[in-house]
């Protein structure tokens, strides 16, 4: 059964997202469609870049990812499909492929031209409608990306904060804060394994490496590593955007107790 998953900043209070299902089903009966996020703020390429790096592992192969996160949709911006991870992605070029190319051993990447898999007429400003559904479901019917346009060699890609290392200490950033308000960092196993016991400070306050919740008091903040392989700062039973009244693109500090 093929699979077709949906990102967007849609919201779910229109009809937008449920029309995007019902074009890939007319054309694709077969398909099985998966909500992935339709809850990225607007407008927030960054956010969904990530959404993506961290959650494409987990499809079949052959999985065709649709991202909908474009405030330059009727513009001359370009739409590209990547085959990437055995699996394909579309979104408009506007850097949401950033991190999913980068983790790539040998993506290709085509430019979607051919108007012959869009409906028509296409609005100025719901390509997710009718371009990027409609050639979603063609590619899970089976035709190759090829057919679609030109390969090209680059798109555009995101400033994402990396993390800096300076004597004793690493700085990374909160590029995420997810619904629990807990603070997702960029700070990975990779650094972890150079640290030993590492200490870590986010808007002045210091914290601990502990493997769960239940191993702080109630109330209290430390730091973990999350589902995503990432470390993320959290607040036993409360939010640790609140507490520590934090934002993504917060400074984390992190050195060797």
């Amino acid at each position: 059964m093929p699979t077709v998953s949906l990102l967007t900043d849609f919201g779910l209070q229109d009809e937008f997202v449920g029309v995007m299902h019902g074009v890939i089903l007319r054309i694709n009966p077969a398909a099985r469609v998966v909500d992935l996020c339709h809850a990225v703020p607007p407008g927030d390429r960054q956010r969904a870049a990530y959404l993506w790096a961290w959650s494409y592992r987990y499809f079949p192969p052959r999985t065709v990812h649709v991202a909908v996160v474009d405030p330059g949709v009727g513009t001359a911006r370009r739409i590209l499909c990547a085959e990437a991870h055995g699996q394909y992605f579309l979104a408009p070029d506007n850097g949401m492929l950033t991190l999913v190319l980068r983790e790539a051993r040998r993506p290709v990447v085509y430019e979607v031209r051919a108007s012959r898999y869009w409906l028509r007429p296409v609005s100025a400003t719901f390509h997710g409608r009718d371009i990027l559904a409609p050639v979603a479901a063609h590619l899970s019917r089976g035709i190759t990306p090829r057919v679609l346009g030109p390969r090209t060699t680059m798109w555009e890609q995101l400033s994402l904060p990396p993390v800096r290392r300076r004597g004793r200490l690493w700085y990374g950033a909160v590029v995420d804060i997810d619904r629990f308000g807990n603070l997702v960092t960029n700070v990975g196993a990779e650094v972890l394994a150079q640290v030993g016991r590492p200490a870590f400070r986010v808007r002045r306050r210091r914290m601990g490496l502990v493997r769960t919740y239940q191993e702080v008091r109630r109330g209290g903040v430390a730091a973990m590593v999350g589902s995503r392989g990432l470390v993320e700062i959290a607040v036993r039973d409360g939010s640790a955007a609140q507490l520590l009244r934090a934002c993504v693109g917060d400074r984390v500090t992190l050195a060797a107790r």
